[in-house]
């Protein structure tokens, strides 16, 4: 059976050594008095909740499934996840980066992002529940009307409530201009609504007391298309005046997908027959409004990634050290053993320092940019909000989808570390695997990601947001390119800044002739701006770990040996993909359909 054990050491080496986060937390009036030795006491319970609570129910959840009643239109989650969700409220952690002023304890979303990754680890499917809930709280907060937002928002705090976004139907997934669903205004002000939703994540279950909706729909003088679209709070059960539970509404579960992984969650599908709503923000701008909610999503899904590689790694590497076949090439290297752990053999070590470093790269930048959220939220300067809200625009779309992409490859690489026994599903890692190659679909495809980030978040400004960025690249290696001991990594991460540079240009120049240009480039150009950043936080760390490598904590020497790694053996991948995205989109669309 797998285990976990929460990576801590390498979380306070990130938050605190690379990122320097008491510093910048200071800097912020909402997180002043936040010290380093209060965050890493949160993260250190928070890795018990993660490993003694959750974790024992991934398996179990996975295989169990949840259960379906179609007469009463309820769903029961797998043995215990009930019970889990009460300690996890009881223990507060649901309102750990929610505002005071709801119940709240104002945390920054930098330590809420380290304790999301442990929680992911230990069991994705079951983290879904609270992880949506926490979205629909910041959607509410940030467009709700004020008895909207006191209606709903402590009951999500607390975690007595959970939310789910409604959004994806039958014949629309990414295109929501398609959306069919009709919101009838009603004459007390609230909206009858009718249609059917899809694929919408802990869309019912038995864990909270109350289930809120944040339901896509067109008004019946809609505009066409995704301008025409509108955002409504349908409860499970209307809310009294004085908070309590009052009638069961229009809105139902009619199935539950069966799906490749993520059992433990319920995906359901979700009939709205006269479902009572009220609308969010302004008429027809309800794709605006549920933006917070999918970025937020977005950046979750990135963790869950992040949370499957490291788990994923840490049962790889036990099963190495364990598992003995062979003899190293080189000799016994424990000859009073019939054969040698398969941990002496270079490819194992590539698959596992592969899963290492994807995980302890995405450490670092998803950090990075959960720190650059609370900057957004709260520095009282407005061009340092502003700065870091155009790099959370710009990165969102490389979390989502390179994190996912690196999760799909480290769950492969580490199941391959246990051969024929990496397929049977007692040993968890089959699990782990099924689990991340969804992460790739949901919330916005890897490929809509790519777009996404070419043709808004860079073309569409002029690489005004990827610029900056690469000011911070440039600054570092201006700082560090006469430091022989930082060559290392210090050239690699120069050429490939200066590649990015190039290569925008390029199909930002063709993009003008043939807007199949950037559909044709966008896949393999995010993974080579998603290794950018990579290079960039992995030279930092390097820098950190050169300094530091003689103290006798051997931490750093192996942090040093994992950055090595990354750019001898995972870096490379760019000079492949620069191809690839310079090939043009003739050889994709020159073949005529009826041939295919």
């Amino acid at each position: 059976m797998p285990q976990y054990t929460a990576p801590l050491r390498d979380m306070h080496f990130v938050l605190h050594e690379l990122l320097q986060v008491e510093q910048e937390l200071q800097q912020l009036p909402a997180h002043a008095e936040m010290d380093a030795d209060t965050i890493n006491q949160i993260l250190e319970e928070g890795g018990k909740f993660a490993s003694n609570v959750v974790f024992p129910l991934n398996h179990s959840g996975d295989r169990e499934g949840c259960k379906l009643d179609k007469d009463a239109h309820t769903v029961t989650t797998p043995k215990g996840f009930k019970e889990a969700y009460q300690q996890y409220v009881e223990g507060g952690w649901a309102a750990l980066a929610c505002d005071p002023e709801y119940g709240g304890q104002g945390l920054p979303v930098v330590v809420n992002n380290s304790f999301y990754e442990m929680m992911n680890s230990a069991n994705q499917a079951w983290m879904m529940y609270p992880g949506l809930s926490h979205g629909a709280y910041e959607c509410l907060k940030a467009h709700g009307t004020a008895e909207l937002k006191a209606t709903y928002l402590p009951k999500l705090v607390s975690g007595e409530w959970t939310g789910t976004m409604c959004l994806t139907e039958a014949h629309c997934g990414t295109d929501l201009g398609l959306l069919r669903t009709k919101a009838e205004p009603q004459a007390d002000s609230t909206y009858k609504i009718t249609g059917g939703k899809i694929f919408i994540s802990a869309g019912e279950h038995d864990m909270a007391a109350n289930i809120i909706h944040l339901v896509l729909a067109r008004l019946p003088d809609a505009p066409a298309g995704t301008k025409g679209i509108s955002l409504f709070v349908v409860p499970k059960f209307i809310p009294n005046a004085d908070g309590s539970l009052g009638a069961r509404n229009g809105i139902t579960v009619g199935a539950i997908e069966e799906k490749m992984g993520i059992h433990g969650n319920a995906t359901c599908q979700m009939n709205l027959d006269g479902a009572t709503g009220w609308l969010i923000g302004e008429p027809n701008k309800g794709l605006n409004a549920m933006f917070v909610m999918m970025n937020a999503a977005r950046l979750g899904v990135g963790m869950q990634s992040l949370g499957l590689t490291e788990v994923a790694y840490q049962n790889a590497v036990v099963y190495a050290k364990d598992r003995l076949q062979m003899r190293s090439l080189t000799g016994p290297k424990a000859p009073e053993k019939a054969a040698d752990p398969i941990i002496v053999h270079p490819d194992v070590r590539r698959m596992l320092l592969t899963a290492r470093a994807y995980a302890e790269g995405g450490r670092a930048f998803s950090s990075y940019a959960a720190l650059l959220i609370d900057k957004e939220l709260n520095h009282p300067d407005e061009t340092v909000r502003k700065d870091a809200a155009d790099q959370v625009a710009l990165l969102t779309p490389i979390i989502k989808s390179f994190m996912t992409d690196n999760g799909w490859i480290a769950t492969s690489e580490a199941l391959q570390v246990y051969g024929g026994h990496g397929y049977i599903a007692e040993w968890g890692m089959e699990q782990y695997v099924r689990d991340a190659r969804i992460n790739m679909i949901y919330e916005g495809t890897n490929t809509i990601q790519s777009l996404d980030l070419l043709g808004r978040k860079i073309l569409m400004d002029n690489g005004a947001k990827l610029k900056k960025f690469g000011a911070q690249i440039q600054a570092f290696v201006e700082e560090n390119g006469t430091d022989e001991a930082m060559n290392e990594f210090i050239t690699p991460l120069g050429d490939i800044g200066d590649k990015v540079t190039k290569l925008t240009m390029e199909i930002g120049m063709k993009a003008f002739q043939n807007q199949d240009e950037v559909g044709a480039a966008a896949v393999p150009y995010l993974r080579v701006v998603g290794h950018m950043v990579y290079a960039y936080f992995f030279a930092r760390m390097a820098k950190i770990a050169l300094a530091k490598q003689d103290s006798g904590d051997s931490f750093y020497k192996a942090k040093l040996a994992t950055a090595r790694f990354y750019f001898a053996r995972l870096l490379p991948e760019t000079a492949m993909l620069i191809r690839q995205a310079r090939s043009g989109a003739a050889n994709l669309t020159s073949l005529e359909e009826e041939l295919f």
